[in-house]
């Protein structure tokens, strides 16, 4: 029975890490919510700031993280047509997360790296 417990308190913390690995996950996504937080509105302004990214994938991405709540894309009707890319209030739920994971990198890459 013990067992059992055990093997569900573990799915308890699990499921909604995974949940939120999927959001975030993949090559890209961090990186352009980093980059969007930063200030970078405009699609080239972001691409620029990421190397190696395509325009086909930023825009697949842009459009999941839309989907997700944590970019909004704006369109400011003028000449010529104006399309930012704006954090949403939600985005910012993830800071403490992007410090977190920047300070364990980090330290990890200090750890492994001094050891050689």
């Amino acid at each position: 029975m013990a067992n059992k417990i055990g093997y569900l308190s573990c799915l308890d913390t699990v499921k909604p890490v995974r949940d939120a690995i999927d959001v975030i996950n993949g090559k890209w996504k961090l990186s352009i919510i980093i980059s969007v937080m930063t200030g970078n509105e405009r699609f080239t302004d972001i691409q620029g700031s990421i190397p190696g990214i395509s325009p086909k994938v930023l825009a697949k991405e842009l459009k999941d993280l839309e989907q997700h709540q944590l970019i909004k894309r704006v369109v400011i009707e003028d000449y010529p047509v104006k399309i930012l890319y704006k954090p949403e209030p939600y985005a910012d739920t993830l800071t403490p997360i992007i410090q977190a994971l920047k300070v364990w990198g980090l330290t990890h890459r200090e750890r492994i790296f001094s050891k050689a």
